[in-house]
């Protein structure tokens, strides 16, 4: 325990609740008591219960005994809030900010920052980590990220041993397990579990402009309840089958209002008629229900005292959407003196925006909105539009705020009342409900402590819902922290440098995924024994009076399993046949897309000749640009003719793509209409698949009157064989996985020249790996490859800017994008990336490792011309979608950062000092306009 200068070892935790303005509760007590007796700790708690008081304490207990403290989090919007809120406590003097593009007082006790930022500290060795004692990892269920999770988890395995670590996550089910992790790795690491909502929680669907409650049974405080209320049921059955109402309703507890619990009620709705939204009903069955209108359900909620409301809308162009709704509508939240005061602070955040830019952005709109008490907030928004509308919701100046999912991560603007209307979302591949995890996240967000009494979570009913499956989400208490983590070339080169190849693997095998994996393993070799007594006594039931009935089955098992291999091989053959054709294919060219959503007919822009995986770019009749793959054709691609195209064709532009997609619709070419054949199976003609089924007809058993009953017991002996074979390679393959990947990236990188070493000696890192080890991006070794080979030597500015940019960006709908305007150089240097990408794409998969993302050349034209000083609202267009709208003010403000980090990367690890020059030169005149403006 550490001892305080008074020798009081209680001393610290004392002095520390004297400062607060509330008690502390449970389980921030025996958080703060077990980091103080020198343990580490990792709090689970709800989303509002303050686990940050916890955090805060480490920061006072590193500054009272004269170490330093790292607090980190998973965002910068988290890590600035955090920072603001340190030095209000600590003063100036004490904290600093890291965050990659800001560095506030680095050299300060306590230093806030990404966790992104304190991982290339640990593997540069900064002398920054110098007397650090405390380092808090802010919202540490975030390694469940796919795209990020991995860098806590470095942090974990990377930091000191004397390093206290205090990890604060949402309540997660296997906080014992990832607790056990910790204390593997970390050494004494205390697990302190609470399920106690400060807040209580209540859940209710709205009905036809009614608001009810979901459980019948008294639900605790999380809200999580058993049976589905009886009102509800019956209220939706009326809906549904179009009677009136149920008779039996009321305010969301049941009761007749809201009023007993000191929330303003009807303050300046001025929107909806009747109590309970009855001219919201649509009437009819559910084939003619229609969902109420945003501006009434938000006066409902205004009518009940459930506002400030947060509306989880999961897609950008939703949340915009909402707000133009209520903006068309009379719908009013504020008061004139609150309006006043909102056009203060929009005044205060917008002041440093170029005046000519305001339309352009949006802003009149935006600001109406906001005086009228009512947002949005999403990415897509310029972050001094987010920060404003932070401040103005946190300080309760406006009362509804629609927004994305990324709201519900940590940034501090809780509300009374969480407000759903769909219980799907996208999550980047399909549509798919929420799991209980994110809809515990969202409406943790409901209930402010110190303001409300209890929070309330509405869900908008809709025909098809199933109450039974709300329930079971809203009530489920099942939500595992899985891990994420895997070898990425920058974390094996770095390992490698710090630890050495034999030291690095093992460190690998201390990661959480391999941790959770060997726990598997364990389960799947029960699982296998199991499946092997099972196959025993099946086995029995082969027997066959006119000989070895398993001979016979397994040559019908045989059969399928032939059957299957020859049409695999069918398939990657005709698969080959249009990779062929596709990489053959000229610019010009007019071809019948014959498969998804593209079908057509559309014209070549360029060709791609990879040998492996072409995907020319096309332009289609409905004025579609993109890039079509093999998928895209059933059978031959069949060209149609040959188009005469002008020398470079923008298609970025939407005026282009207009005119060419109409001269190709009256060019009189018309897609096939029989599907062009492939080629013909290939178990047409195999000699094996014959010999099968001739040797099947001659089995004795073929004629057994108990074919059938031996069938059947065969069926299941083979079933649960594969299934137990498959559980096999399952127990092989989670076995020490993680650290057979590492083997494979130390090889591929030895390959080639990052690494150096030999059976005798452990491997080494070369002047190249020095170079890779200094590359945090997510395509390190291109970025690296690229440098190496020279391919962006003698660029200017913009170029590079260019260049770089399609290794960061990625396009919201997967298309990606080629250039076909703007300067020789740069287009040539574009190719030049991309034929290498394609070259270590063929290491990559001779070495069985994830493929480095395809270059995304969607926003280089876009960088281009704003590094050449073109206005706002001409680079928004340049970097538009293909229908035409222009690329979002906040994801270009992103997109931008992005490439200023990466060039800042090239501009510290380049030693060709030309570049270097390039690139400071690039990150200078990106700097500009919107890219630059800050929350005041």
């Amino acid at each position: 325990m550490t001892d305080s200068p008074t020798g009081d070892p209680s001393t610290h935790l004392d002095d520390f609740a004297v400062g607060l303005d509330f008690a502390l509760d449970g389980f921030q007590r025996r958080s703060c008591r077990a980091l103080e007796a020198g343990s580490g700790v990792l709090v689970c708690a709800p989303t509002g219960a303050g686990k940050t008081v916890v955090g805060e304490f480490a920061v006072h207990l590193a500054l009272a005994t004269g170490g330093k403290c790292f607090y980190t989090t998973p965002i910068k919007a988290l890590s600035n809030q955090k920072f603001a809120d340190l030095r209000a406590r600590h003063g100036d003097g004490a904290v600093g900010l890291l965050t990659g593009d800001q560095s506030i007082n680095a050299r300060a006790p306590i230093v806030v920052m990404t966790t992104e930022v304190l991982r290339n500290m640990l593997y540069a060795q900064s002398p920054a980590l110098d007397g650090l004692s405390h380092v808090v990892m802010d919202e540490v269920h975030f390694l469940a990220d796919r795209f990020r999770g991995a860098v806590w988890e470095e942090v974990i395995l990377g930091l000191p041993a004397e390093v206290r670590v205090v990890s604060l996550s949402a309540t997660v089910s296997n906080a014992e397990e990832f607790g056990a992790w910790m204390q593997e790795v970390r050494g004494d690491t205390t697990v302190v579990v609470d399920e106690h909502r400060p807040v209580p929680l209540w859940q209710h669907v709205m009905v036809d402009g009614d608001i009810l409650p979901l459980f019948e049974d008294d639900p605790d405080r999380s809200g999580r309840g058993v049976l589905v209320s009886g009102v509800l049921k019956r209220t939706v059955q009326h809906v549904v089958g179009g009677r009136p109402g149920g008779g039996d309703r009321g305010g969301p507890r049941g009761g007749a209002g809201r009023g007993s619990h000191g929330n303003r009620r009807g303050r300046g709705a001025q929107h909806g008629r009747g109590r309970s939204g009855r001219d919201m009903r649509s009437g009819g069955g559910g084939g003619g229900f229609r969902l109420p209108p945003r501006p009434h359900v938000i006066a409902g909620l205004d009518r009940e005292g459930l506002l400030p409301a947060i509306g989880f809308i999961f897609s950008r162009a939703g949340c915009d959407g909402a707000v133009d709704q209520c903006r068309r509508s009379p719908l009013r939240l504020t008061t004139d003196d609150e309006a006043r005061e909102i056009r203060s602070v929009i005044d205060r955040h917008t002041a440093d925006l170029p005046r000519e830019d305001l339309d352009i952005l949006g802003f009149p709109g935006w600001a109406e909105a906001l005086t009228r008490g009512f947002a949005a907030h999403h990415a897509g928004m310029l972050p001094v539009f987010r920060h404003a509308v932070e401040e103005l919701f946190t300080r309760g100046l406006i009362r509804v705020v629609f927004a994305t999912e990324t709201l519900a991560l940590g940034i501090n603007m809780p509300a009374r009342t969480v407000l759903l209307e769909r219980l799907v979302k996208y999550n980047g591949e399909t549509h798919a409900d929420l799991t209980p995890g994110e809809y515990t996240q969202l409406t943790g967000r409901a209930g402010r402590r110190g303001i409300d009494i209890e929070g309330h979570a509405v869900i908008v009913w809709r025909p098809g819902m199933d109450l039974g499956a709300v329930a079971g989400l809203a009530g489920a208490r099942t939500y595992p922290l899985k891990s994420s983590f895997q070898p990425g070339y920058n974390m094996t080169v770095n390992l490698v440098r710090r630890l050495g190849s034999r030291e690095g693997r093992l460190l690998v095998e201390r990661s959480f995924a391999q941790f959770q994996a060997d726990r598997s393993v364990v389960g799947l070799a029960r699982s296998i024994d199991r499946n092997r007594e099972a196959l025993e006594g099946y086995a029995q039931h082969l027997d066959c009076h006119l000989g070895d009935f398993r001979e016979y089955a397994e040559l019908r098992e045989r059969i399928g399993r032939r059957e299957k291999e020859l049409e695999t091989q069918t398939r990657e053959a005709r698969r080959r046949d249009v990779v062929e054709q596709l990489s053959s294919l000229r610019r010009g060219e007019v071809v019948a897309i014959t498969s998804g959503r593209r079908s057509g007919i559309a014209v070549v822009l360029e060709p791609d000749r990879s040998a492996t995986d072409p995907r020319p770019l096309v332009l289609n009749e409905d004025r579609w640009a993109g890039r079509v793959a093999a998928t895209d054709f059933r059978g031959n691609v069949q060209t149609l003719g040959t188009m005469r195209l002008p020398k470079h064709v923008a298609h970025q532009s939407p005026q282009v793509r207009r005119d060419l997609a109409g001269a190709l619709r009256q060019s009189g070419f018309t897609p096939p209409r029989k599907r062009p054949h492939g080629r013909k199976s290939a178990a047409t003609d195999d000699r094996e698949l014959a010999d099968l089924r001739r040797r099947l007809r001659r089995h004795p058993c073929h004629d057994c009157p108990e074919i059938d009953t031996h069938s059947r017991w065969a069926e299941r002996y083979f079933a649960l064989q594969r299934s137990t074979d498959k559980l096999v390679a399952r127990h092989n393959a989670a076995a020490h996985s993680l650290a057979r990947e590492f083997d494979r990236m130390v090889r591929l990188l030895s390959e080639l020249g990052y690494l150096a070493g030999s059976k005798t000696h452990d491997t080494t890192v070369t002047d190249a790996g020095m170079l890779l080890a200094g590359v945090y991006a997510e395509s390190a070794l291109l970025v690296t490859e690229s440098l190496r080979r020279g391919l962006w030597t003698g660029l200017g500015p913009a170029e590079l800017a260019a260049v770089v940019s399609a290794l960061v960006y990625e396009s919201r709908r997967g298309e990606g994008g080629v250039v076909l305007a703007g300067p020789e150089r740069m287009r040539r240097a574009l190719d030049d990336t991309a034929s290498l990408w394609a070259e270590i794409r063929e290491v990559e998969s001779r070495h069985r490792l994830p493929e480095t993302r395809r270059p995304d050349t969607g926003f280089a034209l876009s960088v281009h011309r704003w590094v050449e000083g073109a206005p706002l609202d001409e680079v928004l267009f340049t970097a538009g979608d293909a229908d035409g709208s222009p690329l979002a003010a906040g994801d270009f403000v992103r997109w931008c950062r992005q490439v200023v980090d990466l060039l800042d990367q090239v501009g510290i690890v380049s030693g060709d000092a030309e570049l270097v020059s390039t690139a400071r030169s690039a990150v200078g005149s990106i700097r500009r306009g919107v890219v630059v403006v800050e929350a005041p």
